[in-house]
């Protein structure tokens, strides 16, 4: 095609915007040279050049079709000038439906009013035919939850049809991510919609001015036909013809819109009627809505309603009102009973009490409903701690928890205290007992464990709604409540002291069955027979004491943390202190029957330090005893120290004294024990010690002798370091009588240990001594008659029975230093001041010595004098100075010689045996 124009070019339309088939005017430049050369024409994308009309080069009328883009450009193309271009464009709104009784100046398609769906023509409700999106912008859904939404907004709706309509609601629910500038587009949007609306019949004729007009010149039309045809009502003219066809149409009309009118009146009056008996429709349906309720749990709502129709209908004087009040009041009445029925059922929590005490008081219900809550409370709380009594006696309870010792233990009442450890527990159904029965939780403790659970778990509740009932904080402070309030407070002035006896029963009762348990002697005889019963049960340890003392001041705790007064609690106190004192004594008695046992655990295995360890294991009982006595001798906030009372201090420090005397006398049982009563088992040696014999590592049972050396040994470390380390431990624990503990123990042992050395020395130096005489007149020796002693390597001049009191002695030796080097010294120095003594007896018992004689007893009593000088003592000494005096002196340098050169001939031969008596050899022990 060859221009021979230049392209049509579009510059404005009017309307720049507009709903499909809106009549817009298009104007530009070269827009074609008639209605030939018009071809093409689209506004948004669609086709309008059926609907276009040509006017000039510069105009162009034509109908926006319903184009798929909302927003677009006008494309004008013609013969002479081709496709040509646009600077504006046309914005096409979505279609607002109009409804049936809504004024329009076109024509609507009533098809879009009918279900095609079917093949029968049903019509849609007028309120679909309202705009899904009345702001006019696009819909931006949130992620709002519906839940949300109604919890929000109660009662409310996001549906602008509603007649609860919330706009918020709309807005977070289609717009919760929409711009500012959005939402004001859209607020202009309403205030067109206003606008139009307030405008009326003038925005009518404004939006169809183009129609008027062309109805006026179809009108003017027919007129003129009119005028040409004449005015005369001739049958078959066209006035005839015209009053016909308007006649039918107006009666089409009425038949159309008389249904929907004469409803839209009817509906009118209905609604007229339905809000004058709306007042009178709310007391009809009032005792349906209450059983509703009732059933539902809204007790707010029927209070509410209730308090509505009494305002309303209380003092009617209409008998039909009156009779369905009569009927409302019945129901409210057994709603109060209802209501007081929950309030005194048992268990419940306080939340439940004071809001049934609330709905009572709201509905005005006789007595005093919270008084008679506090005083079900009292007898049910006593009924809980007598039950758990009577299940505990009747044998119901057989699980047993177990409890760690390895662990702290704490009770379980004390798990709501917020405490950081609990005691650790099993459970177990069995009847029989198995094999760590030792560590069963008892039936007391366990009883009073439950005990405290009731008290901590209740008692804080029904001090609490005490508190409520007082300062009238179970009433709302409003102004119609405010008469509730004083008079709950008047009440509760009247009978506080019925309310002190109460807690004081509560507590004087659980403490009468904590006696009960544990301590019925503190009873009175009427009383035992009530709250004990526990005969049959053995009597509890100290370590379970200990829990059941925590688990008494934990409860005491508890109570005091709610600021209940002290003197209400000082019965707990008391309890407390006898627990305290009664745990402390059983500790000590126990601790004694402990101690008593561990003869039995001796092992007679010695270490280095000649100790078994029996010493380490009394210490390790007693530290024990006084750890496990931690928690009863502390003291805690309104306590009293229970050693500073001076009849359990005294009974403590002979308790005390009684556990030493009682290892004491183990001890020395011990030592009297023949060989079949001591159990099977060996002298151990430490192998690696180079003090200690090689070839030792298995042997016979510790003879009566070693069993008594391996005690001497363990009495000296009880004198040295055990009791001194109880005393500090004493000390530490601040339990008082250290000093008189301590001085009193080692007397004990100092005197098991002077009775033990001399039954050993005793056993030992007699037969040494014994064999001295009968080794001296061995082959009818006589000092009168005896050959002269002589130096010869076959013979030291030093006869056998001497040496063999030498053997006999280092077998002495051998045997205590094997158990204890530190006897070694005072046991040899005692048994060498009898072979001493001894031996002066028998020089002095001799009446003559020939020079032979006198040369050979000097020689034995020098050669036995200096073979074991480094164990000598002034007693002994003296005894051989004593022995020498009775002997002839030697005048003759040649003897002198000669006993010299014996002597060192007898130190030479012996040399290996006489070693062990050398300081040199005395090495230091490892510790």
């Amino acid at each position: 095609m060859s221009r021979v124009r230049p392209p049509p070019l579009v510059t404005g339309i009017s309307p720049k915007e507009g709903p499909a088939w809106t009549k817009v005017t298009i104007r530009g430049e070269n827009l074609g040279t008639g209605s030939a050369d018009l071809i093409g024409l689209s506004i948004c994308g669609h086709n309008c050049l059926l609907t276009a009309e040509w006017m000039s080069a510069s105009k162009i009328v034509c109908r926006v079709g319903p184009a798929k883009d909302d927003k677009g450009e006008i494309i004008v193309t013609t013969k002479s000038g081709g496709l040509g271009t646009s600077t504006v464009s046309f914005k096409l709104l979505k279609p607002e439906r109009i409804g049936i009784l809504d004024q329009s100046a076109v024509w609507v398609d009533e098809l879009n009013y009918y279900d095609m769906r079917t093949d029968r023509n049903k019509g849609i409700s007028p309120l679909s035919l309202r705009p899904n999106n009345p702001l006019g912008i696009d819909i931006d859904k949130g992620k709002f939850p519906l839940k949300d939404l109604e919890m929000t907004f109660p009662g409310m709706s996001g549906d602008f049809t509603s007649e609860n309509f919330s706009a918020t609601w709309y807005l977070i629910e289609n717009h919760a991510g929409s711009s500012f500038e959005h939402l004001k587009m859209a607020a202009s949007n309403l205030k067109k919609q206003a606008n139009k609306k307030n405008e009326g019949s003038l925005a009518y004729v404004k939006g169809g001015l183009s129609t008027f007009f062309e109805a006026q010149d179809a009108l003017a039309a027919i007129h003129q036909r009119q005028d040409s045809d004449g005015t005369e009502r001739v049958e078959g003219s066209m006035t005839h013809r015209l009053e016909v066809i308007l006649n039918s149409a107006s009666e089409t009309a009425d038949t159309l819109f008389q249904e929907v009118l004469g409803r839209k009146d009817k509906a009118d009056s209905t609604r007229n009627a339905l809000n004058v008996l709306q007042r009178f429709k709310f007391l009809f349906n009032l005792p349906l809505n209450i059983e509703r309720n009732i059933q539902k749990g809204d007790y707010d709502v029927v209070i509410n309603d209730y308090e509505k129709a009494k305002s309303l209908f209380g003092n009617t004087e209409v008998a039909v009102f009156k009779k369905v009040y009569a009927e409302v009041e019945m129901r409210i009445r057994a709603l109060r009973s209802l209501l007081l029925e929950k309030l005194l059922q048992t268990p419940s929590t306080l939340h439940d009490q004071k809001r049934y005490i609330r709905y009572l008081s709201d509905l005005h219900a006789p007595g005093d409903p919270a008084w008679q809550c506090i005083y079900a409370q009292h007898k049910w709380i006593l009924q809980l701690m007598q039950d758990c009594r009577d299940e505990f006696i009747g044998g119901q309870r057989v699980c047993a928890g177990v409890l760690d010792l390895n662990g702290d233990s704490r009770p379980s009442a004390l798990g709501r205290l917020g405490h950081a450890s609990s005691l650790k527990r099993g459970a177990s159904l069995q009847m029989t007992r198995p094999s760590n029965w030792r560590f069963e939780s008892p039936q007391q403790v366990q009883f009073v464990e439950k005990l405290s659970d009731a008290m901590i778990g209740q008692l804080p509740n029904f001090w609490k709604l005490w508190i409520s009932y007082v300062n009238g904080s179970l009433f709302s402070e409003t102004g119609e409540k405010s008469g509730q309030v004083e008079k709950s407070k008047k009440n509760a002035r009247q009978r506080q002291n019925d309310f002190k006896k109460m807690i004081e029963e509560v507590t004087n009762r659980l403490v009468k069955l904590v006696r009960g348990a544990l301590l019925p002697t503190t009873l009175p005889p009427a009383e035992q027979s009530l709250y004990g019963g526990w005969e049959n049960k053995t009597e509890l340890p100290g370590i379970w004491l200990t829990q059941i003392i925590h688990t008494v001041r934990g409860c005491y705790e508890a109570l005091s943390a709610l600021e209940i007064p002290n003197d209400l609690l000082q019965v707990i106190q008391d309890l407390l202190l006898d627990l305290r004192v009664h745990c402390l004594m059983v500790t000590l008695l126990h601790t004694a029957d402990d101690v008593r046992n561990l003869a039995e655990k001796e092992d007679w295995l010695v270490d280095n330090e000649g100790l078994t360890k029996l010493p380490s294991q009394f210490e390790q009982c007693v530290v024990h005893m006084l750890q496990s006595l931690k928690e009863p001798l502390e003291i805690k906030p309104g306590e009293i120290n229970i050693l500073q009372l001076d009849q359990v201090q005294d009974q403590a420090t002979d308790l005390c004294v009684s556990i030493m005397k009682v290892f004491i006398s183990c001890l020395e049982q011990l030592s009297k024990n023949t060989d079949g009563e001591v159990p099977t088992s060996h002298v151990a040696m430490d192998l690696s010690s180079p003090d200690r014999f090689h070839n030792t590592q298995e042997c016979p049972s510790p003879t009566s002798e070693q069993r008594l050396l391996i005690i001497l040994s363990n009495c000296h470390y009880l004198e040295r370091h055990t009791f001194l380390n109880l005393a500090d431990h004493f000390d530490k624990h601040c339990l008082t009588g250290s000093d008189k503990i301590t001085r009193v123990s080692v007397a004990a042992v100092r005197e098991l240990d002077e009775k033990l050395f001399e039954a050993y020395v005793e056993r030992r130096a007699d037969p040494i001594a014994g064999s001295l005489e009968p080794g001296i007149y061995a082959g009818y020796f006589d000092w009168r008659d005896c050959p002269t002693p002589t130096v010869c390597p076959s013979s030291s001049g030093v006869r056998s029975y001497l040496k063999e009191a030498l053997v006999n002695i280092i077998a002495v030796h051998a045997e205590v230093f094997t158990i204890s080097k530190d006897l070694v010294a005072c046991v040899l120095s005692k048994i060498l001041a009898t072979v001493a003594d001894e031996m002066c007896r028998l020089m002095q018992c001799v009446s003559n010595f020939s020079k032979n004689g006198a040369l050979q007893a000097r020689l034995e009593l020098c050669a036995l004098r200096e073979a074991v000088a480094t164990y000598l003592n002034a007693e002994s000494n003296g005894s051989f100075h004593m022995a020498l005096e009775a002997l002839p002196p030697l005048y003759s340098a040649s003897d002198k010689k000669l006993l010299e050169e014996l002597l060192n001939m007898f130190k030479s031969s012996m040399r290996l045996q006489l070693t062990c008596f050398q300081p040199a050899y005395v090495q230091p022990v490892k510790r």
